[in-house]
């Protein structure tokens, strides 16, 4: 008995799933480091398995952006983050080029009013209002830092390669363009990166008029999201598939990442045309090796003719003519080596005629 209740606890310890390790950031910057497990994480944004899966390190997924009901999922890279109207979930926070996105997003997401609160309450009320219906949405601020930090980490990665000139070149860039691209082209995805308006379209009663029932219920749920609710008002209450204020913010980066790729073909090309020139000049150099390989062949043919008709009169076999001849050695070498010397001439300048040897 103990030894099958060994073995069931050692089954169960197998399922258990590894804790992985997560920066939780808010709306006023504060950042909480989360060791929770994939299930914890779905509960906690409500998405899919397969959404969180593409933010496995371990997989092999593309660049990806995609919009959920209440989440945004983010895969650029080293960049894998899940942001929703209140909070960003960014994962493996310690990773070295994580740590720079982490301390800009704590930096960035606290809005206006906040720092105002801490220096004083000096302002009138209704210039804060006027600075929030200025701000954008929480989901977008966030947006804005991932795509800032991974147009960067791609300008760095191009200027490394250009001075390197290392011939992977655009694979970095081309798949975050072509999500981008993609995101861009369809009005529908990028109406559901509005979070904010699909958040209080759900929370405003039906009629319109009064307030909110949530904000007596949980006035917290309300302070957290009535920045983001009023920076998006104007939309809201307005054509739900309006995605100017997303298009241009997406369009600016694309433009950039665009540039950098466009960067990258060039020096690809720049690389292409030297390794041509190098391959034009290593045809040439082998083009004169076979010129010089075919004169040193003809005169070799030429030289063991002449050196046949040296050994025919060297062999030492008697002979009835060659007796009170001696002149005749004379004209064995002479004639010899002018026929030697012609058949040298002849083959080189049919070679030349047949094009065979240049000029």
């Amino acid at each position: 008995m103990a030894r099958d209740a060994a073995l069931v606890e050692a089954s169960v310890k197998k399922k258990v799933v590894a804790p992985r390790s997560w920066v939780l950031l808010d709306s006023t910057g504060e950042t909480t480091i989360l060791d929770a497990d994939k299930y914890a994480i779905m509960h906690r944004v409500q998405i899919h398995a397969r959404d969180l899966r593409i933010l496995d390190p371990l997989l092999s997924y593309p660049s990806t952006i995609l919009g959920r009901e209440q989440a945004i999922v983010l895969n650029l890279e080293h960049i894998k983050a899940i942001i929703t109207a209140e909070e960003v979930l960014l994962r493996d926070p310690t990773e070295e080029n994580v740590i720079p996105i982490v301390e800009e997003l704590r930096r960035r997401l606290p809005t206006i009013n906040v720092a105002e609160r801490t220096q004083g309450e000096g302002r009138e009320h209704h210039d804060a209002d006027a600075i929030e219906e200025e701000e954008s949405p929480f989901e977008f601020r966030a947006l804005e830092v991932a795509l800032e930090a991974i147009c960067s980490y791609l300008d760095a990665r191009t200027t490394e390669l250009e001075t390197a000139a290392y011939p992977a070149l655009d694979e970095l860039t081309s798949k975050v363009r072509d999500e981008l691209e993609q995101l861009l082209d369809d009005d529908d995805d990028m109406a559901d990166l509005y979070l904010s308006r699909k958040l209080f379209g759900a929370s405003s009663p039906v009629s319109g008029s009064g307030a909110p029932n949530w904000f007596a219920a949980s006035p917290t749920i309300g302070s957290k999201i009535s920045r983001a609710s009023r920076a998006s008002a104007a939309t809201i209450h307005g054509n739900e598939n309006d995605v100017e204020e997303l298009e241009m913010l997406l369009e600016a980066y694309f433009m950039q990442i665009d540039a950098t790729l466009n960067k990258l073909t060039t020096l690809r090309e720049y690389i292409d045309d030297t390794e041509d020139y190098i391959n034009i000049q290593l045809d040439n150099h082998r083009n004169q090796l076979i010129q010089l390989e075919l004169f040193l062949s003809s005169g070799t043919v030429c030289l063991s003719l002449y050196s046949l008709v040296a050994g025919v009169f060297g062999m030492n076999i008697p002979y009835s003519w060659n007796d009170n001849h001696g002149y005749i050695f004379k004209w064995v070498v002479i004639i010899s080596g002018v026929v030697a010397a012609l058949l040298f001439i002849f083959i080189v300048a049919y070679a030349r005629y047949k094009g065979l040897v240049g000029s």
